[in-house]
């Protein structure tokens, strides 16, 4: 399940800041990737949800996990790992759906929080 308190609060992008030296402008290029990247990746696991494809909808959950991670959010990553998880093993499937759209309601959210954190970052350029 996804930390709705979290929704309201900025990015932890310790992660990023460390692997990069604290460079905004490499965590900048990784946000614009992210955001670039997640809504095929969210696309993709919808079709396999749709089509019942098992799976295919617990890779696509396997890939999408890490990139929550990287951006402070862990409760959306322990979210995929369930979905990742439940399709796999084939346990409570009739709540895939419901999870599925609770990541789409997230990653709206999460785009917002995304813009924020890059324009903080902009301004240390």
């Amino acid at each position: 399940m996804i930390d709705q308190n979290k929704n309201n609060e900025p990015l932890d992008l310790t992660y990023l800041k460390d692997m990069s030296g604290d460079s905004a402008e490499f965590i900048i290029e990784m946000l614009d990737l992210f955001k670039a990247q997640t809504p095929t990746y969210v696309a993709d696991l919808g079709k396999a949800l749709a089509d019942e494809d098992w799976p295919r909808a617990s890779s696509c959950a396997h890939k999408i996990k890490p990139t929550f991670a990287y951006v402070g959010r862990e409760d959306a990553k322990d979210h995929m790992q369930m979905m990742e998880r439940n399709a796999r093993e084939l346990t409570n499937i009739e709540g895939l759906p419901g999870a599925f759209q609770e990541l789409n309601a997230f990653v709206a959210v999460l785009y917002r929080q995304l813009d924020e954190a890059k324009a903080d970052l902009k301004k240390r350029l």
